[in-house]
């Protein structure tokens, strides 16, 4: 939540990461994952992100004293998506998830199994499937097109909130109906709000939930790390596989084995 342009964070800016024979860093900043987790744990950090976006938005929506939120929709079936859309079932939202993909299709069973909608955006816009599934009370878009925030805006239910986590660094211009969405907004009590780099706490609420869903459900969350790569030396493989698998979900290098 820092207010500085310049931010610090190991691997990401003006900081090494920890890709190191050895390294060292304060306890303080260290999450103990549950050893039920040791094969998965590699999911802790899209778990963050979403995680920080949920809890901001229950966090912002406390203003009401009213808010409980029953439909929810991700935009978005990525590993983060996927679980998003997990932890909003956890807390007991009804969920939609919208994704560019037909059926059948993996992530959309791995949705289905734990409770959750999934619709293609080819058959059916966020627009669309509002007004089928909706009003939605909270709306996570992670899909990195900039068009699809301001269709949330439009579709989102009054005291809705909409979190934005996807990043774009494009040009995009659009025509959006401005003094729909302004009015809904304000008559509607709606809240929109970005989210990003997520807090050692983000990661201790998602290192529980992931903990609650592997013990309920032991064979969901390995299901979503498709495509092993064994061996930092296998970099390019890596990277190769990251552009190249069209059905991955989750991408990982196995530095070293489990122990």
């Amino acid at each position: 939540m820092t207010t500085d342009d310049t931010y610090l964070e190991r691997g990401i800016n003006l900081r090494h990461g920890f890709l190191a024979e050895y390294c060292a860093d304060s306890a303080d900043f260290l999450v103990t994952i549950a050893p039920a987790l040791k094969a998965v744990a590699v999911l802790m950090e899209p778990t963050s992100i979403a995680e920080k976006a949920i809890n901001q938005a229950y966090e912002i929506q406390r203003r009401l004293h009213v808010w409980t939120p029953r439909r929810a929709t991700v935009l978005g079936a990525g590993p983060l998506g996927l679980l998003a859309c997990l932890l909003l079932r956890l807390r007991g939202l009804e969920v939609l998830a919208l994704g560019l993909t037909r059926p059948p299709y993996l992530n959309a069973d791995l949705l289905a199994h734990i409770g959750a909608r999934y619709v293609s955006t080819q058959d059916q816009s966020l627009t669309q499937a509002s007004a089928e599934h909706g009003p939605f009370d909270f709306i996570l878009e992670g899909t990195g097109f900039s068009p699809l925030v301001f269709e949330a805006m439009d579709v989102l239910g009054k005291n809705g909130v909409l979190a934005q986590v996807s990043v774009t660094g494009g040009d995009r211009t659009i025509d959006v109906p401005a003094d729909r969405i302004n009015q809904g907004f304000v008559l509607g009590n709606k809240v929109a709000f970005g989210s990003v780099n997520a807090s050692c706490a983000d990661f201790t609420r998602g290192a529980r939930f992931l903990a609650q869903a592997e013990a309920t459900d032991p064979g969901w969350l390995p299901r979503l790390l498709t495509h092993p790569v064994k061996g930092l030396e296998n970099y390019d493989q890596l990277m190769r596989t990251l552009t190249s698998a069209k059905e991955a979900i989750k991408v990982y290098c196995e530095v070293a084995p489990l122990s």
